[in-house]
């Protein structure tokens, strides 16, 4: 079995918490894009203070414009209905809550932790 030398950063045991921006650097309820890698994500900071996070492009239109989508809650789920054709999506699941008559489809997410006044993701695993 071979030994590797990894730095603070990296592990190959899998996931990591990469710091993605300040908490100051959202506004409640607004969503901001990011770009992680070569990863477009969209950020949410909820008003309970939860920060979310998704892949910003759109399942249905291809465009990267989640960011821009409206905030807002179905039940007890925090939602973002997207800007271009008004598909809702579950900013928890990422799971379509009204495909607007089109087959249902997700967007991916990121478990999202706020520490020290930093927004991190955990990295390397999507859901």
């Amino acid at each position: 079995m071979s030994t590797q030398t990894l730095d603070r950063t990296t592990t190959t045991a899998g996931p990591t918490w990469r710091r993605v921006c300040s908490v100051d650097d959202l506004e409640v309820e607004r969503g901001r894009a990011a770009l992680v890698d070569h990863a477009q994500i969209a950020l949410f900071l909820l008003s309970d203070g939860t920060v979310r996070a998704t892949c910003n492009r759109d399942p249905y239109s291809s465009a990267y414009v989640i960011s821009r989508g409206i905030v807002g809650s179905r039940e007890d789920a925090p939602t973002i209905a997207s800007p271009m054709y008004k598909q809702v999506f579950d900013l928890r699941t990422g799971s379509c809550l009204d495909t607007q008559g089109k087959d249902p489809a997700r967007l991916r997410t990121w478990q999202a932790r706020r520490s020290d006044g930093d927004v991190y993701l955990l990295w390397g695993r999507a859901s």
